[in-house]
């Protein structure tokens, strides 16, 4: 995936997981990277905490025009791997597209299919190692963006975590960064062909 083309991402979430701050992180990022162009709508299928969330974000070299629902996206990411039981998220990814998962299972195990690469991290517990915990909730905002970036080169680590201290301070950006950096270390890297997969890293 190259910086001079225009991408389309769904971020699958539930509500109170921080799907809609991972996204506008994400698109901040892509801005100091240099995309003239970045946009996140959140679309919500129920107010309530724990209802499944989706944010449908554009970032493009040239200004965006488009601020619709993402058909087609060229990435997904997943917030909470339950949700693949309720959300074909593999649906109508394009053809070598990339799906990103917050799971401690491996591509085999959640028995995907298709030809796309997934990008798996446990950012869950990457999240809790490094204290990202409020209210007995553990954040996973900004441990998704770890295996993301990855899985990519179009926006960089650095960037990412400029958009971090952005917008955290103290203690908070502390852990927020070592979630991230954590789930980016131990992010494992497959290249699904239909019902075959090869390990890439």
């Amino acid at each position: 995936m190259k910086s001079h083309q225009s991408y389309e991402i769904i971020w699958h979430g539930r509500g109170g997981q921080g799907a809609v701050t991972a996204a506008k992180m994400f698109t901040e990022a892509a801005y100091y990277a240099g995309f003239k162009g970045v946009s996140a709508k959140p679309t919500y299928f129920s107010e309530r905490r724990g209802a499944p969330v989706s944010i449908h974000t554009r970032i493009s070299p040239e200004p965006i025009r488009t601020f619709s629902n993402v058909l087609f996206p060229d990435i997904a990411v997943v917030l909470d791997d339950n949700l693949l039981e309720m959300v074909n998220v593999t649906a109508n990814i394009k053809t070598g597209g990339l799906i990103v998962i917050n799971s401690s299972k491996s591509a085999y195990d959640l028995e995907l299919r298709g030809r796309f690469t997934v990008a798996i991290s446990d950012a869950y517990h990457c999240s809790e190692a490094a204290g990202l915990i409020i209210e007995g909730n553990v954040l996973v905002s900004t441990s998704i963006l770890g295996p993301l970036v990855a899985a990519t080169n179009f926006v960089g680590l650095d960037n990412v975590q400029k958009a971090i201290q952005h917008k955290f301070k103290g203690k908070s950006l502390e852990r927020n960064l070592k979630a991230m950096e954590l789930a980016f270390e131990k992010t494992t890297i497959v290249e699904l062909d239909n019902m075959s997969a090869v390990a890439q890293g």
